[in-house]
């Protein structure tokens, strides 16, 4: 089941990144003083009480002057309506309200999402609660005072935010067609990819602010078998500086993978595969889906016997951390070799909901430990007990050993090679839980 998006808007300095890092429990984003300076991850996994959700930070606010504030919040608060089930709008009690929070927020209402109003900064509740009273002028509901830096009122809000979380246990359930994310950078070719497989132009690449993330969803007919396509490409501006682009197609990216069974990365062949590619890979990998390496625009390249090596190395050194993921080299522009690529979805959602039986488990790790002797500290031997499969999609597996710490990360690849040598599972990362249990008399 997917989970919840939600998102932060605001001006630069209120204490958006602060609020990632208390909610996410770690410092994810870089917090400075100096405004606009959240650089780097930009979305993290929360768990609050029962309930877990995405929470993305929209950032990329360059205080260069009012206007251009005020045009990259705009920017902003749209990523935000067009991503988020929830949007957190966040303001800030010492600098009072301003021009850009009142027209941000005339958007947010327009979008008809539900919005968080959220004034931070109030470290205390009796000293600042008369200027909290100020923001009800923006007319988006009640403003809920927090301090994100003492980590004051944070319950309270989580509380509103998760009350507007879609109920999707229905839906989920009846629902089941393969969804298949399409993601990659900007103009790689991903909506051409979209409408060739379905046969007909359904994709369009709009610049409304609040093409909804839904209305992206493309529901293809395939032998008597339905298929889902969720294209990362809509809401693309055309004067968005290199690093809004990059930020932007994260964020779609990381919206579409959560509820994705299986994604495909969609790379340029012309280009070949670059870091930005790799971190939008490394959202999938972490979320274990399957995966397939999409090389387009293959009809462009010239080619000699080497060419489909060469491209596949370099493919499998920059993303050395899925090398399960499947490649294909294709074309949406002339087809080429896409009927294959259902086969290729089919074949990598059934290894994603593997499951294998603990008899046999068992005997390819008893077989694994005698050509391969566990490695051993100071005279202690690591000792494998047993392994089981707890779960699918990922397929994840526990192994009881002795003492946890001896078990190095290089073994379990060993073991996780071993498995797949027997099994495959092609397309779809494994996922392994180390637990300790206490010898055996």
């Amino acid at each position: 089941m997917s989970k919840p998006v939600v998102a932060v808007v605001g001006r630069p300095n209120v204490g958006k990144s602060t609020l990632f890092n208390a909610l996410a429990g770690e410092r994810i984003s870089i917090v400075k003083d100096t405004p606009g300076v959240t650089r780097d991850r930009i979305y993290a996994d929360v768990e609050w009480l029962n309930h877990s959700f995405t929470m993305v930070d929209t950032g990329g606010i360059e205080p260069d002057s009012k206007d251009v504030i005020l045009a990259q919040m705009r920017e902003q608060a749209e990523i935000a309506i067009a991503t988020a089930d929830v949007i957190i709008f966040m303001t800030d009690v010492h600098q009072g309200l301003v021009d850009a929070d009142a027209k941000v927020a005339d958007m947010l209402r327009r979008s008809h999402k539900p919005v968080i109003l959220v004034v931070n900064k109030v470290d205390s509740f009796q000293k600042y609660m008369a200027d909290v009273y100020e923001f009800y002028n923006l007319g988006i509901g009640d403003p809920m005072p927090i301090s994100a830096a003492s980590r004051l009122g944070l319950g309270d809000m989580l509380e509103e935010v998760v009350k507007h979380f879609p109920d999707t246990s229905k839906e989920e359930e009846e629902d089941t067609r393969p969804k298949v994310a399409i993601i990659g950078k900007p103009n790689v070719g991903k909506s051409s990819l979209v409408n060739k497989l379905a046969g007909e132009s359904r994709v369009i690449v709009s610049d409304i602010a609040g093409t909804t993330r839904d209305a992206i969803d493309t529901v293809v007919k395939y032998n008597g078998k339905e298929y889902i396509f969720i294209d990362t490409a809509g809401l693309r501006r055309k004067n968005k500086i290199k690093e809004e682009i990059e930020r932007y197609s994260i964020i779609r990216a990381v919206t579409a993978v959560e509820r994705a069974d299986v994604v495909i990365l969609v790379i340029d062949a012309t280009e070949g595969v670059t870091e930005q590619d790799a971190k939008i890979a490394g959202i999938a990998h972490e979320r274990g889906k399957g995966i397939i390496i999409a090389v387009n625009k293959w009809d462009a390249i010239e080619k000699d016997d080497k060419t489909i090596y060469k491209h596949t190395n370099k493919i499998r050194e920059i993303l050395s951390f899925m090398s399960y993921a499947e490649i294909m080299f294709i074309s949406a522009k002339t087809g080429q070799r896409l009927s294959k690529m259902y086969e290729m979805i089919d074949m990598v959602l059934e290894n994603n909901a593997m499951r294998v039986a603990t008899g046999v488990l068992n005997e390819i790790m008893t077989e694994a430990v005698a050509m391969q002797q566990p490695p051993s500290d100071k005279g202690k031997r690591l000792r494998l007990y047993y392994i089981t499969q707890v779960a699918v999609k990922p397929p994840t597996f526990v192994i009881f050993v002795n003492d946890k710490e001896l078990m190095h990360f290089s073994y379990t690849r060993y073991l996780e090679n071993r498995i797949r040598d027997t099994f495959g599972f092609k397309g779809t990362a494994l996922k392994f839980i180390i637990r300790e249990r206490k010898e055996d008399r």
